[in-house]
């Protein structure tokens, strides 16, 4: 089965058993809600809806964006991603995983952002067996 890895050049920190997910975060200036809808693929992390509340400050809304029940939705045309990379800092905040209708801190699984490892990726793996998941990493 593929699922979600997490963790950073090829070492696996921790891994989910999903086959779709929301990543949402909050712009860092602006403090603006931003998701990205992903599908787990053998091929990699492939984008589907973006969504953001407003714009600010490096978010600009695409033309081809649509204003539906507060948010501006929208499509990109992305290659599967493999890896996604994401800065990770503690002034940033973190990442939210939202799937099976709950969101969940990427510090559940991989302790608080640290200064000293300021980046997270996330690739589709070949799912192992719940011993082998991973508590996390601090």
């Amino acid at each position: 089965m593929i699922g979600l890895c997490m963790g950073l050049a090829g070492t696996v920190w921790a891994q989910l058993p999903i086959s779709d997910f929301t990543l949402a975060w909050k712009h860092t200036i602006e403090h603006i809600r931003w998701e990205e809808d992903y599908r787990v693929t053998a091929e990699g992390l492939v984008l589907g809806e973006a969504r953001v509340k407003g714009t600010g400050a490096g978010m600009e809304i695409p033309d081809d964006a649509v204003l539906r029940e507060g948010s501006w939705h929208y499509h990109r045309q992305l290659p599967p991603l493999q890896p996604l990379r994401l800065g990770r800092t503690p002034e940033a905040g973190d990442y939210q995983l939202c799937f099976n209708q709950r969101c969940h801190s990427a510090s559940e699984w991989l302790g608080p952002p640290k200064a000293s490892q300021p980046a997270l990726e996330l690739w589709s793996c070949e799912f192992n067996s719940p011993a082998s998941q991973g508590a996390g990493k601090g």
